[in-house]
């Protein structure tokens, strides 16, 4: 009994600190007055599903908690988890709270049903716009409401959607009102962003506080995932359809989320200029030819969807789109125009619409709005004008001021309050006036406590076949100041997970299906001509840095002097090293006097294009537009090069360290290819742009080093260069000599680093292509491989001088270029590739 009681003792002084810092958060947390918080409910006591997680979070060691939060912070980084602000260039990593916003599942289902019901409605008013017009048409909702927004699209009206719906995918901005229920603060129809993040968010906390997340029996994320994808394949009129996922390209502001939501719902990731009409329906540009797309999620906003009917200066879209949806060619999730309805001035219409359509009443209530399009409710504003925020009635922003944000009269300078007053009298239909509200607050954890933030949370909606499912969570975004009435990314807010809790256990889920419901298949699968191009460059970019690193680590080996083997032209190999570097754009004549300087400059100089460091960046940047394509583990290798390079070295032994270990990264990244990637194209790509970019390399170095009055030293350095040291040792018992070096750096094919077997591995892959044409001739990338070879395999090596060495390198640079210009057309050339019959 003795022993039972001192155990019992133990654990109650275990868990005392976690009790005590419990209540002192308590009693710390200062929850702004008035307004309505999460984590504190009205009646002043704290929710209990707030309480349960905070049990177990204050039970855990401080330091196990710093742990857990770097943790999370370290996978952003090493995921690449970026986005991009508004006006900004640069990828900003994302900013996640590491507290996650806690919603129990009898509130869930409150907020759930309103979000059900108000997605129908709109659905049904977007069904009635572009079809029989009955509601403007009596009077329910004014013409000018509608027509007044840049995205009702006249010319998609009569269109009936392919596949039966306008809405796919629907998400409305909502927050807590005063009384304790949830606002709606916004609807998002044109392409609703934020998922794919919400996605990330839940895979970085559940791993971060495993125990935690599980002990809180979260919902799964997974069914509604499962759900969407499903529902996209069932709209289409095949019963194995392809899916491609419209991004607007790398410099979007939320290019990874696109490329997320791509690899985990198996879509193909395409930009306009890899899709293109043929007949009645919108296909791939692929390596294999044009690949028929059923179904499109786009990601582009409707006016940019077809330069032939909508916006002329796009270069987003696919012209003739709309033409083929005429033609029930193509489902687009969401259809071209569904944006109509983000439009503020609709949002005091909504109420009676629903009365009209739905015959009840709507369930969510939204921010207080009058439309001043119409004249009571203009005379409203006006009259009490410093009681309103002022919006844009159709977009972001208000017409005349700066910013994407409100506008608050009571704010402004008089003679900036006058003009407003004179915009709104002038052209009422431009303006709406919304209550003033602030938002509701969740906690934060900063400085070792927890504050409350004012937080928008953004819920998802999916149309299937037996009504709308919403994603247990959603997407949550926290403001950095205390009192905010408006949130955006670029304004320095960050991001949360959203846990919707159950008191009962919640059983796991996945996207992967039954093992008796799949048809087995064993395809290559499509790989767009862009894709391809991108993973040929990357392979490029790769080994032209590997090159410079294998010449930076040449140049600063401690052993190289400078006077030894120079030859009979009196140019040391030393200096050799430096006039390539300084010709491949790595360094400048300027430092070519000290050797230090230019191993410095071309490994991490960002001014010079050949720099170690500039083509790491070039490969970085290219495999941001592959991010659906590659594992994480590859993404990491190349972003853990970049930071390497990046990282400021002190002296001349640094530099040939952080050489070295960027050839090893460089050597990990190629293991990976070799051994995870899959043997379709895609990686015959990957592996063409390497070996083609060797083969040229290699050439070079064998002319710069193995010219007919080289030294030993000028050959020694080839050797190491091209990575053959062991191997001319264990084949010959001498010093290094011309012919045999010659040899076994160009001619050898049983050597992995020679130009000759760069050209037998592209031989093979160019021959495991599709051809682009019928005519059964061998076409032009294919002809030059086999001419390369015939070339290098009857060759000798005492015959390969400089000139001979040249010649060899011109033509491998053309073999490079013509399999760009034939697989991967631009310009002019830019609508093929394409099968002469036979499109899929």
């Amino acid at each position: 009994m003795a022993g039972h009681g001192g155990q019992g003792s133990s654990q109650e002084n275990k868990a005392r600190p976690g009790q005590r810092r419990m209540a002192q958060w308590t009693r710390d947390y200062a929850r702004l007055p008035g307004i309505p918080d999460e984590y504190i409910g009205q009646d002043g006591a704290p929710r209990a599903a707030w309480t349960r997680f905070f049990d177990a979070f204050a039970a855990l060691a401080p330091a196990d908690i710093d742990r857990r939060f770097a943790s999370a912070d370290r996978h952003l980084r090493e995921a690449g988890v970026t986005y991009r602000a508004p006006g900004e260039t640069a990828d900003r990593l994302w900013p996640l709270s590491h507290l996650p916003l806690i919603i129990d599942e009898t509130d869930w289902q409150q907020l759930t049903a309103g979000i059900q019901q108000r997605a129908q409605l709109l659905e049904m008013v977007l069904r009635d716009l572009y079809g029989e017009g009955r509601l403007v048409a009596d009077g329910a909702v004014p013409a000018a409401a509608i027509a007044g927004s840049n995205e009702y699209l006249r010319s998609v009206c009569g269109v009936k959607p392919p596949g039966g719906r306008y809405l796919h995918l629907y998400a409305a901005d909502v927050g807590r009102g005063p009384d304790g229920r949830w606002w709606v603060l916004g609807d998002r129809t044109q392409a609703p962003s934020g998922a794919g993040y919400a996605l990330e968010n839940r895979l970085v906390l559940s791993r971060a506080f495993s125990n935690l997340y599980k002990s809180m029996n979260v919902e799964r994320v997974a069914p509604f995932f499962e759900a969407f994808r499903d529902s996209l394949r069932a709209s289409a009129d095949r019963d194995e359809p392809r899916i491609g996922l419209l991004t607007p390209g790398t410099f979007n502001e939320t290019y990874f989320e696109h490329a997320t939501l791509a690899r985990y719902l198996g879509f193909l990731l395409v930009e306009g200029d890899d899709l293109a009409v043929s007949g009645d329906r919108i296909h791939i540009r692929t390596v294999a030819g044009l690949k028929r797309l059923d179904v499109l999620l786009r990601r582009v906003d409707s006016n940019f969807l077809d330069p032939l009917e909508l916006d002329a200066s796009s270069h987003l879209g696919v012209p003739g789109l709309i033409d083929v949806l005429r033609k029930n060619g193509v489902v687009v999730a969401n259809m071209p125009g569904s944006g109509v309805l983000e439009a503020r001035a609709l949002l005091g219409f909504l109420p009676s619409l629903c009365r009209r359509l739905l015959g009840e009443e709507l369930m969510m209530p939204h921010i207080a709005t009058w439309w001043c399009g119409q004249k009571r409710a203009r005379e409203e504003v006006l009259s009490r004008l410093d009681e309103f925020a002022i919006e844009g009635a159709y977009g972001r922003g208000v017409p005349g001021f700066p910013g994407n944000g409100p506008v608050l009269p009571g704010q402004l300078s008089p003679a900036e309050r006058e003009r407003l007053r004179a915009a709104i009298s002038d052209r009422g239909i431009d303006y709406v006036g919304q209550e003033l509200v602030r938002l509701s607050t969740t906690p934060v954890w900063e400085n070792g406590r927890i504050t409350p933030r004012p937080f928008v949370l953004r819920v998802f909606a999916a149309a299937t076949p037996n009504g709308w499912t919403i994603l247990p969570g959603g997407f949550c975004r926290i403001a950095e100041q205390p009192d905010a009435r408006a949130v955006s990314m670029g304004d320095g807010a960050r991001a949360a997970d959203v846990w919707v809790v159950s008191d009962k256990a919640v059983s796991a889920s996945t996207l992967l299906p039954a093992a008796d419901t799949v048809r087995i298949r064993r395809i290559a699968g499509v790989v767009p001509s862009r894709a391809a191009d991108n993973l040929f460059w990357l392979g490029r970019y790769l080994e032209r840095a590997e090159a410079t690193l294998r010449l930076i680590r040449a140049l600063g080996t401690p052993t190289r002097d400078p006077a030894k083997g120079a030859s009979t032209t009196g140019l040391p190999s030393v200096e050799r090293i430096q006039r390539l570097l300084v010709t491949w754009g790595a360094a400048s004549q300027a430092t070519r006097a000290n050797p230090g300087k230019v191993a410095a400059e071309a490994l991490q100089s960002t001014e010079k294009f050949g720099s170690a460091l500039s083509l790491v960046r070039s490969a970085q940047r290219t495999a941001t537009s592959l991010r659906e394509r590659l594992s994480p583990d590859a993404w990491q290798v190349i972003t853990e090069m970049a930071e390497r390079l990046a990282h400021e070295v002190e002296d001349d032994d640094g530099v040939v360290s952080a050489a070295e270990l960027t050839l090893q990264e460089l050597a990990s990244f190629a293991g990976l290819a070799q051994e995870n990637m899959n043997r379709a194209a895609g990686w015959r790509f990957l592996e063409m742009g390497r070996r083609a970019e060797r083969a040229i390399n290699t050439a070079r170095f064998a002319r710069q080093f193995a010219y007919d009055e080289a030294g030993d030293e000028d050959l020694d350095v080839l050797l190491t260069l091209v990575d053959c040291q062991i191997t001319y040792r264990s084949r010959y018992l001498v010093g290094p000599s011309l012919a045999p070096v010659r040899d076994l750096a160009v001619l050898d094919p049983y050597n992995p680093r020679s130009v000759a077997f760069q050209v037998a591995a592209l031989n093979e892959h160019i021959a495991s292509l599709p051809s682009l044409k019928e005519h059964g001739l061998i076409e032009r990338p294919q002809r030059l491989a086999v001419a390369l070879q015939a070339t290098l395999t009857t060759a000798e090596a005492a015959a390969l001088d400089a000139k001979t060495t040249f010649a060899l390198e011109q033509d491998l640079l053309n073999l490079a270029d013509a399999i760009g210009l034939h697989y991967f057309p631009h310009g002019p050339n830019a609508s093929r590739p394409e099968k002469l019959t036979g499109l899929a």
